[in-house]
């Protein structure tokens, strides 16, 4: 019972805090050639000349979308050179060397694409430059430039009549400066006064109580953390994650950082209603969201305190810290893998089946139970293009969304984007399972196994970033492999779905009659939770058969693997 009022309390705060930050969003993003701050409206502006920028030039979708493609292509050269050559560079007071090639590739293309995946031990195998400027620096673009798509959409959605979707560089600069800069500084105190380390100094010799000496790992931690889960980037500090107790010393740090990772995502939804000038919209899709959020955390929670039929055991506290318990582990890892975030407080390998089944079924989806900052707003959108046409076809009427025909083209650019994932996960998953170099990465035989494999490219193609821990992902096979469903995950979603806004911003919004489908209603949100269960959970329905849900089974007949 603890554990559930808990439950509500922290969503209810949730909910009020995406409320009220959309707000200071929706002015954002809505004035956009006009300063926003006497602070802030100086820097922007002086950004913009030191770049040669036009901010007050507005793109078409293809514009927009080569501007994305090309700032990430820079960013990732960028941060590649950094890690590569961190041995050579300044501010590495442990003498670390540069990161062998496969692994930089895998980890440059992990931060660009908001995957943030660690193949890597950040105390061991990063400088403190490459944590600071290379790896929080893309934490904030990275993040940036998902909430600046979603962004982008949103107005091709719901916008006057145009063929022009904003100006990029305007959204992603306005994104850093007056969103994620100042909560980070925010939650970097918090975090800070809670225990986390924010220092430049190396690492600290101590000689342990059985007289061996032992390293201890500090640094410029509090910083990367708070945007790492603001931007749900959730790449960690320490190798560990967020289970270490220098990135999350407290249960008042978990519940921070639990919050920080579903605020931005949660307030896009009610961003989404402003900007349609219709608050309805906004809360159908947080409704929709919501409801698949709530029974997935009660799944977890149910696996979780239940234990281990097998063992005989209670709660199944293998994995977890005792500090966060069962109830405080579940709730990070239902908003996790939700949110594209990937970070951890405790061992997924170690749960249930059934509740690594959950997580996997959150990342098949597209990650739109909230989903990545920006992301999960237009990976849903994607899916209401769909029920909206599903709809269509049940009643015999021209499909509509917010007084815009769907039509061929955008269920085709729809359904490209949709594809996208069963195709990374299902057939990278497949060839995963066969090639003895990719094999040589799961550590155990029959359905965990194949668990271990699902996991990996489903958080690899969902921009996760999360593993069981089990998998062995540090492979040159697996650094490449999943390096590349990374950016089959992030930029086959982005580019349709811009194209998808350009295309219903161009056309003329239709008057509403009495045989428009309500969008806003209690039906329109069952319909769109159907669509995602029966065109995402059940497009893997087979495979996740043969893995988690057939560990569960014999887990609950009393056999283990």
């Amino acid at each position: 019972m603890q554990d559930l009022l808990g439950y509500l309390l922290f969503c209810a705060v949730l909910t009020a805090g995406g409320w009220a930050l959309a707000g200071l969003m929706t002015r954002v993003y809505a004035a956009e050639r006009t300063p926003l701050s006497p602070v802030f409206g100086p820097i922007e502006r002086g950004f913009y000349r030191l770049a040669g920028i036009r901010a007050d030039v507005s793109q078409g979708w293809k514009a927009y979308a080569l501007a994305v493609l090309v700032f990430n292509l820079t960013g990732f050269v960028a941060l590649y050179a950094i890690l590569r050559l961190q041995g050579a560079l300044p501010m590495n007071p442990d003498r670390i060397a540069g990161m062998p090639a496969d692994l930089a590739f895998n980890t440059a293309i992990s931060f660009v694409t908001n995957t943030n995946w660690q193949a890597y031990s950040g105390e061991a195998q990063l400088s403190y430059l490459a944590q600071m400027a290379g790896l929080t620096v893309q934490n904030f673009v990275s993040a940036a430039t998902g909430m600046a798509v979603g962004i982008a959409v949103i107005r091709g959605f719901t916008g006057e009549r145009s063929a022009e979707l904003g100006n990029f560089w305007a959204d992603m600069t306005r994104s850093v400066l007056y969103v994620l800069l100042p909560l980070s500084v925010v939650v970097a105190l918090v975090l800070a006064v809670q225990g986390v380390p924010q220092t430049l100094l190396g690492a600290v010799h101590a000689t342990t109580v059985e007289g061996t000496d032992q390293l201890i790992a500090r640094g410029p931690a509090a910083a990367q953390i708070a945007i790492k889960q603001l931007g749900t980037n959730g790449g960690g500090f320490f190798g560990v994650n967020s289970a270490h107790p220098f990135e999350n010393p407290t249960v008042l740090s978990n519940m921070v950082q639990c919050l920080s990772i579903l605020l931005i995502p949660v307030a896009f939804c009610f961003v989404f209603g402003r900007m349609a000038q219709d608050r309805r919209q906004g809360w159908a899709i947080f409704a929709a969201m919501g409801a698949m959020f709530v029974l997935g955390l009660v799944v977890i929670w149910w696996g979780e305190t239940g234990g281990n039929a097998a063992l005989g055991l209670g709660t199944n506290m293998e994995g977890k810290e005792q500090r966060f318990g069962a109830g405080l582990s579940a709730l990070w890892a239902a908003a996790t893998t939700a949110a594209s975030n990937g970070s951890v407080n405790a061992m997924h390998d170690s749960f249930m089946p059934l509740s690594g089944l959950v997580e996997m079924v959150n990342m098949m989806i597209g990650e739109v139970v909230f989903g990545g900052v920006g992301a999960g707003l237009y990976g849903m959108l994607l899916y209401i293009v769909l029920a909206v046409f599903l709809a269509g076809l049940m009643v015999g009427r021209t499909p509509e969304y917010l007084g815009r025909k769907i039509e061929a083209r955008e269920v085709t650019l729809a359904m490209l984007a949709f594809l996208s994932m069963p195709l990374g996960i299902l057939a990278g998953g497949a060839i995963s399972a066969t090639v003895p170099a990719a094999l040589a990465s799961v550590q155990e035989a029959g359905p965990h196994g194949l668990s271990e494999i699902l996991y990996a490219y489903s958080s690899a193609v969902g921009n996760n970033g999360s593993a069981f821990g089990g998998f062995g992902a540090a492979t040159q096979w697996q650094t490449t492999a999943l390096g590349l469903l990374m950016l089959l995950g992030r930029y086959a979603i982005i580019v349709p779905m811009l194209a998808i806004a350009g295309s219903l911003a161009a056309k003329k919004r239709a008057a509403v009659t009495s045989g428009t489908f309500p969008t806003h209603g209690p039906l329109f949100v069952t319909l769109l939770i159907l669509t995602v269960a029966i065109l995402g959970a059940l497009t893997f329905f087979p495979v996740l058969a043969l893995g988690p849900i057939a560990e569960q089974t014999a887990l609950a007949a009393g056999q283990s693997f």
